[in-house]
């Protein structure tokens, strides 16, 4: 059985294990599709099962929202007997995405303030654990934040920034000289005098990482 920490809607939950979800948003729990798998209250750092109770558990994009991550990790390997996977991000990568780099800064300056460190989650899971990278394919189905690298024009569409919550932080005051600049570009073609060449690219790092911490048989 697996346990989705930090599960929002349920996205990236598999259809081929047994899961059980935990979210703090009440208000996200309530948006989980009908079908999906069960769900309860609660906080990462507190997380309300039995020791042992699970074989694996996933984080998917959630540890840096975690208000304190080592206790949550901690948590994870209370509660779970074999294995803790998690989708994390290198900032250091992830500061050379151009929507970021070019266009809106504070879109950075919000993650490394957040930013935990893949040095010292690995260290929190006793240096037990491997780091893959997760490149992000050019036709990415999912509305994450750099889903759209080579489709700039999505970026321009509120519809799909509401998807993603660096736009809901950050507020329109912070976003929208960025938007109008990327926009003009797109209109004049800088864009993809710049970056045009993504639009033919199968995958680009971003920086996601797969953190993958095997803790027992």
């Amino acid at each position: 059985m697996v346990l989705n920490v930090g599960a929002g809607t349920g996205s990236y939950e598999p259809d081929d294990r047994r899961v059980v979800a935990v979210d703090p948003s009440q208000t996200m729990l309530e948006q989980r599709p009908p079908g999906a798998a069960p769900a309860v209250q609660g906080m990462a750092e507190a997380l309300p099962f039995r020791d042992g109770a699970f074989d694996a558990a996933m984080g998917i994009l959630t540890i840096h929202h975690w208000s304190d991550w080592r206790t949550g990790l901690g948590e994870a390997r209370r509660v779970v007997r074999r294995r803790v996977v998690l989708l994390v991000s290198d900032q250091d990568v992830w500061e050379r995405f151009w929507l970021g780099h070019d266009y809106i800064p504070a879109l950075l300056e919000l993650d490394r303030a957040r930013f935990v460190p893949i040095p010292e989650i690995v260290s929190a899971l006793d240096g037990a654990a491997r780091v893959e990278p997760v490149p992000v394919p050019r036709d990415c189905l999912d509305g994450f934040t750099g889903a759209f690298w080579a489709r700039p024009e999505a970026y321009l569409d509120p519809r799909v920034r509401t998807g993603m919550s660096t736009f809901g932080l950050l507020g329109p005051e912070r976003t929208a000289e960025g938007l109008r600049r990327l926009a003009e570009d797109l209109r004049i073609g800088e864009w993809d005098r710049r970056h045009g060449h993504l639009r033919e690219q199968e995958s680009i790092d971003l920086g996601y990482r797969l953190v993958i911490a095997e803790l027992g048989v």
